[in-house]
C-alpha cells in the first residue's frame, strides 16, 4: 500500500529537525548536505535531503535555498491516528511537545476514543490519537 510521507522545507533547521524527529519517533536520520548533492545554491553544510530511516513515521525534510519559501501548516495537521500502540501514541505526543505547544492535550473523548494536538518546535501540527480496545 502506498502512504503519504510528509516532506518539509525548513529555513535553515533540516538537521537539527530530523534528528529531532528521530529521537522522537525512532530510527535515525540521513542527511545530504548541498555540498554532497552538487548544489551551489546555498551554504554546503546545509541539508539537500533528509529522511528517517528505520523509524516507524515517514519523514523528509530539506533546507530552503534562495527565495524557496519554508514550511507553515496553517489549515493542516499531520495525523497519527491509530499508527502505533496507545504508550507509544503518548510518548510521542510528548516528545513533539517539548519545545512546542500543546494544542489540546492527548486525553479520552466522549466518544470513547483519545487523542490530542500539539505543534512542535518547527511549527508542525500533529493530531495523535487511538481507539480504545
Amino acid at each position: 500500500m502506498t502512504s503519504l510521507a510528509p516532506y518539509l522545507h525548513l529555513p535553515g533547521t533540516a538537521r537539527e529537525a530530523l534528528s529531532f524527529y528521530a529521537a522522537a519517533f525512532g530510527g535515525h536520520a540521513r542527511m545530504f548536505t548541498f555540498e554532497q548533492f552538487g548544489r551551489e545554491d546555498g551554504p554546503p553544510e546545509t541539508i539537500a535531503h533528509g529522511e528517517l530511516v528505520d523509524s516507524p513515521v515517514a519523514l523528509f525534510a530539506s533546507d530552503t535555498a534562495g527565495d524557496e519559501p519554508s514550511f507553515r501548516s496553517e489549515g493542516l495537521m499531520l495525523s497519527l491516528l491509530g499508527t502505533a500502540p496507545p504508550a507509544t501514541l503518548h510518548a510521542w505526543f510528548d516528545r513533539l511537545a517539548e519545545g512546542g505547544r500543546v494544542v489540546d492535550a492527548l486525553q479520552e473523548r466522549p466518544w470513547g476514543a483519545s487523542d490530542g494536538q500539539v505543534v512542535d518546535k518547527y511549527g508542525v501540527h500533529w493530531l495523535l490519537g487511538y481507539e480504545h480496545t
